[in-house]
């Protein structure tokens, strides 16, 4: 029981110090006179990171069969990031702060693998559940409080308490033990990978999940906190933006499972999904009332938050049972793409032609998505390549 509270403790200032600063990077990021390209440069390396290490950290860590080495490399990297912004105001540091976010952020499949090992095999969905609900709370406070925080002590304020929160994580980690005989994911080998690679379903899956998280780093985690300043929202109301993204997204999984029951209605939720978001992405910049811009976040956190865990669940239904690690494991480093894909260009289009441009690159994103997903889904009906598992998928999502 210690165990298992002192690590969800762990966990939720990994998460909380991770996104306390979010909503405010990029707008910290113009004061420091970066330009949107470089912006988009910076807010992209947090995927690059995580699209070059993730995958790696994981076999190594199933090859070596421990986990708090890593989890120690994680908390040690967040604290780093936090510490490099909070001593320094100068762009080429920023950027090594967040790359140094992106690594603390690969090392999470391992976090979990850690917490599960905590639960015997059949309380794993509960073990799921819990940390799901300690990735979401942490997030939802932590990029809620970040305005408020900026408004009242200034655009430091929330590194300096991330740097606190990290380096108690890390004194926290000395009082857990790693179970001898934990779980340990199943081996990701060469071949294994490599055949899984091959599979026409997860290929699809994967790229819209590619498309999907470049959305919502474009958007909500980018530049969607300049905009909301550019149109007269204060800093001290970066929260209530925040808020109106982060709680319908963070609802949305708890229903998926009701409405989404089968197959054919598993497509339709989800390209309904990706066109709800898009519409709302289109009409962002051309928003300027406060008001209609948080119902706009939160229909947009709606949608997003119906996309991620239907993906998530369709892919983990597509993999045979001894294959469903190594599925998810690829799946996982495949839509790190779209985390630094999407902002890098966002940022060039920002640069170019204005920051609208970056909310209807999103659009464009969110237009081809709803159209690959309408196009797939005739073939995925006519071929029932899912097994009974939806479920444990969507349990599966972390944020």
């Amino acid at each position: 029981m210690k165990n298992k509270v002192i690590f969800s403790i762990i966990s939720f200032i990994f998460w909380f110090s991770q996104f306390l600063y979010v909503p405010v990077l990029s707008p910290y990021l113009e004061t420091l006179g970066g330009d949107y390209l470089l912006i988009g440069l910076i807010l992209s390396s947090y995927g690059f990171l995580q699209l070059l290490c993730r995958l790696p950290l994981g076999i190594l860590a199933d090859y070596l069969k421990i986990r708090k080495p890593f989890i120690l490399l994680g908390i040690l990297s967040s604290t780093i990031s936090c510490l490099i912004f909070l001593l320094t105001e100068d762009l080429v540091f920023a950027l090594i702060a967040r790359c140094f976010a992106g690594l603390a952020a690969a090392t999470w499949v391992v976090f979990t693998v850690m917490y599960a090992s905590y639960y015997h095999e059949h309380e794993s969905n509960q073990a799921m559940n819990l940390i799901s609900f300690i990735v979401v709370f942490a997030q939802l406070l932590g990029m809620g409080l970040s305005g408020y925080l900026v408004s009242q002590w200034g655009w430091h304020a929330p590194y300096f308490l991330g740097s606190l929160l990290c380096i108690l994580a890390f004194v926290l980690l000395l009082f857990i033990s790693e179970p001898k005989h934990s779980r340990s994911r199943s081996q990701i080998e060469l071949k294994a990978l490599l055949f899984t690679l091959k599979k026409q379903t997860l290929l699809q899956l994967s790229f819209l999940s590619i498309l999907a998280h470049a959305i919502i780093f474009i958007t909500t985690f980018g530049f969607t906190s300049a905009y909301a300043l550019s149109i007269g929202i204060p800093k001290s109301q970066l929260g209530l933006t925040t808020f109106s993204f982060m709680i319908p997204h963070a609802i949305a999984p708890l229903i998926i499972g009701k409405i989404a029951s089968s197959i054919r209605k598993q497509w339709m939720v989800l390209i309904g999904s990706f066109m709800f978001a898009t519409m709302c992405i289109f009409t962002m910049p051309i928003t300027t009332h406060p008001a209609v811009f948080y119902i706009i976040q939160a229909m947009m956190g709606l949608s997003l938050g119906f996309i991620f865990p239907l993906l998530l669940g369709m892919c983990y239904q597509s993999a045979s049972d001894h294959m469903k690690s190594t599925v998810v494991g690829a799946y996982q480093a495949i839509y790190a793409m779209g985390i630094f894909g999407g902002p890098f260009i966002a940022g060039i289009f920002n640069s170019w032609f204005g920051l609208s441009a970056g909310f209807y690159f999103a659009a464009l994103l969110g237009g081809i998505a709803t159209l690959l997903a309408a196009r797939w889904k005739s073939k995925a009906m006519k071929h029932n390549i899912y097994h009974d598992s939806f479920l444990v998928g969507i349990i599966s999502q972390i944020i």
